[in-house]
Order: structure tokens, then sequence, then C-alpha cells
């Protein structure tokens, strides 16, 4: 639970989910939605992937992101349960 807040913590991580959201996306999709080195969306991606907050499926030459909707879903929970 840790990686996934410590993830969430970043705001371009945030907006990576956030663009996520509306499908899976290629990482030089994602690159082209910001001012940062490859290597800088990169790091980003792997911290989510690491933090379980996306997956990827290879595809050809690409691979492809998308959110984990499971994890996010345990985080719900867990951010409800602190709520009672």
């Amino acid at each position: 639970m840790n990686d996934i807040f410590k993830a969430l913590n970043d705001p371009t991580r945030r907006e990576i989910l956030t663009m996520l959201r509306k499908g899976e996306m290629t990482a030089g999709d994602i690159a082209a939605k910001f001012d940062m080195t490859a290597p800088s969306i990169s790091h980003h991606l792997d911290k989510l992937k690491r933090a379980g907050l996306v997956t990827t499926v290879k595809q050809g030459q690409y691979v492809l992101y998308s959110i984990n909707t499971t994890i996010v879903d345990d985080l719900i929970q867990f951010v409800l349960t602190l709520k009672k």
C-alpha cells in the first residue's frame, strides 16, 4: 500500500492516471502530452507499474499502458474504511 501512496504523491503520475481513464496509451502517446524527456516519463510509468496502478500489454513493438482497476478498487475500499 505504501508504494501506491508514494506513486500517487506525484502530480505527473496522477495526470498520467487521469489520461489512462480514457483508455490504453503507449508511452509515446503519454510522453507527447508532457514537456519532459522520454526517460522521465519512463520513470513515472515504472513507478506506477511497480505500485500496481497500471498494467502493460505488449502489442507488436509498442507497450500499451492501462489503469489496473483492481488496485484502484482496493484503494477506494481502504480509504472508505478510514471514514467509518
